[in-house]
C-alpha cells in the first residue's frame, strides 16, 4: 500500500510538472545558426510538411491589420521585379504559377537549375508573401499580387550558401533588372564593406534597388549583435514583430535594424500546392518587400533610399525615435502608400540620407507573442488542467486510506 500511495504521488508531481513547463513561454523557431561558422543561416524554422491540401480560407492575421482594397488603389505591383534569394522558389504552387519569371531565374548549387527547385520550402513561402496571387478558396494573397519573381537558389537544408555565393546571387539579380531584392538570411560573421557581399549590396544601391534583408532570429536573450547583410548601410533591415506590435521574442535586436514586420504565424505558400504557418524575421522581410514593390509601382522615378525612408518614416511606433528593437516601429503598408503622385519622404533634398534619429530609449517590454485575451485563456486552462490534478490526487489518497483502514479492520477481525 506505501508503494500505491508513493505511485500515485509521484505521478500527481510529474503532471504538475507537467504543467508548470506548459505554463513557461515558449521560445518562437529559430534559425539554424550557422551563420555563426561562417555560412548564411536561414531565418526561420522551415517545419512545414509539403505539398498541403489544405488552404486557410480566412485572412491572415498579419494581413487583417491591412485594408487591402485601400492599399492597392494605386498600386499591386505590376511591372516590378522582386529577386528572391533563397531556397529556391517553386513555382508549381497555383498562387506563385504565373508570378514567377522562369526565365531568369538560377541555380547556385546545380549548374542546370533555373532556381524553381525548392527542396525545403523557405524561399517559396518568402516569395509568397510578397507576390501570391489570389486564388479562390483562401484569403492568403501576396502584398504585391502584381509583382514578379526572380527565383535565386542559393541555399539549402545544408546552409551550403555563403556570403560569396550570396553576392554572385546579388550580381544576378542585378543583371536581370530586380526593382528589389530580398534576402531571409543572415550570418554573424563580421564583413566589411569591401567584402565581396559588401561589393554587390553597394552595386545593387547604386542601382536604385532596394535591398530588404532579415535581421536574424538569434535574439531571444536580448543581446545585441550585428547581422549581415542587413547590417550593410542601406539596406532595410527587418525585425519580427507579433501580434500586439511588439518584438517576437526570437527577433534579433541591433542598431542596425529599420523597421519591424509581422514574423509570428505566418502564413505562406509551400511547395506544390497549398499553404502552411511559420515563424521568423524571414517572414517578416518579404512583407517589407512586398510593401516596397507596392511603393517602387506607385513611385518609379524615386530611389532606393526614398523608398526606405518612406517605410521608415510611416512605419507605426510606440517609443519616439529608434529603438534597436523594432528600428522606427512596425511597418504600416496602407499609411506608406498614402499621398499622391507627386508626394515624396521628407528627406528628398538628400535621398542618401536616413531619418534623424533620436537619443535611443530604454530596451522594449519583451512580450510573449500572444493576446491578452489568448493570455487570459491560456491561464484558465491551466487553472483547469490544476484542479484535475489535485482532484486526481486527492481521490487516490482517500482511496488509499480507505484501503489501509479495510486490511486493518480485516486483521483485527482474524485475531478475535
Amino acid at each position: 500500500m506505501v508503494y500505491r500511495k508513493t505511485a500515485l504521488l509521484t505521478a500527481a508531481t510529474a503532471a504538475l510538472a507537467a504543467l508548470a513547463a506548459l505554463a513557461a513561454p515558449q521560445a518562437a523557431h529559430a534559425d539554424t545558426g550557422a551563420g555563426r561558422a561562417g555560412g548564411l543561416g536561414i531565418s526561420g524554422s522551415g517545419e512545414c510538411t509539403f505539398p498541403m491540401k489544405k488552404q486557410f480560407a480566412g485572412r491572415p492575421w498579419s494581413l487583417q491589420r491591412v485594408l487591402l482594397d485601400e492599399l492597392w488603389q494605386d498600386s499591386k505591383g505590376k511591372g516590378v521585379r522582386v529577386a528572391v534569394i533563397d531556397t529556391g522558389v517553386d513555382n508549381a504552387n497555383p498562387q506563385l504559377k504565373t508570378a514567377v519569371d522562369v526565365s531568369a531565374g538560377r541555380d547556385l548549387l546545380s549548374a542546370k537549375g533555373d532556381g524553381t527547385a525548392d527542396e525545403i520550402g523557405h524561399g517559396t513561402k518568402v516569395a509568397g508573401i510578397i507576390a501570391a496571387r489570389p486564388r479562390k478558396g483562401t484569403g492568403f494573397v501576396g502584398l504585391a499580387p502584381e509583382a514578379t519573381i526572380i527565383p535565386i537558389r542559393q541555399n539549402d537544408e545544408k546552409n551550403s550558401g555563403k556570403d560569396t555565393t550570396m553576392a554572385t546571387a546579388i550580381e544576378h539579380a542585378i543583371a536581370k533588372g530586380a526593382d528589389v531584392i530580398n534576402i531571409s538570411q543572415d550570418t554573424t560573421k563580421p564583413l566589411a564593406a569591401t567584402s565581396a557581399l559588401g561589393r554587390a549590396v553597394a552595386k545593387a544601391l547604386a542601382r536604385n534597388i532596394v535591398v530588404v534583408a532579415s535581421a536574424g532570429n538569434d535574439g531571444t536573450d536580448g543581446k545585441r549583435k550585428t547581422t549581415y547583410p542587413a547590417a550593410f548601410d542601406g539596406v532595410l533591415a527587418v525585425a519580427a514583430s507579433d501580434r500586439n506590435n511588439e518584438r517576437a521574442e526570437f527577433s534579433q535586436a541591433g542598431a542596425f535594424v529599420g523597421v519591424a514586420a509581422p514574423g509570428v504565424d505566418i502564413i505562406s505558400t509551400v511547395p506544390g500546392n497549398g499553404q502552411c504557418a511559420d515563424n521568423g524575421t524571414s517572414f517578416s522581410a518579404p512583407y517589407v518587400a512586398g510593401v516596397a514593390a507596392l511603393l517602387k509601382a506607385k513611385y518609379p522615378t524615386w530611389t532606393a533610399a526614398q523608398i526606405v525612408a518612406r517605410i521608415e518614416q510611416t512605419a507605426e511606433r510606440s517609443v519616439t525615435g529608434h529603438d534597436d528593437f523594432v528600428g522606427w516601429g512596425v511597418v504600416d503598408p496602407v499609411r506608406a502608400l498614402a499621398g499622391d503622385k507627386d508626394d515624396v519622404p521628407l528627406d528628398a533634398a538628400r535621398p542618401d540620407a536616413p531619418p534623424p534619429r533620436a537619443q535611443a530609449p530604454e530596451p522594449a517590454h519583451l512580450a510573449m507573442s500572444e493576446t491578452p485575451q489568448e493570455r487570459s485563456e491560456r491561464y484558465a486552462t491551466y487553472a483547469l488542467v490544476l484542479a484535475g490534478v489535485l482532484v486526481s490526487v486527492v481521490a487516490g489518497t482517500a482511496t488509499v486510506v480507505r484501503d489501509v483502514r479495510r486490511r486493518r479492520g480485516l486483521r483485527e477481525s482474524a485475531v478475535q
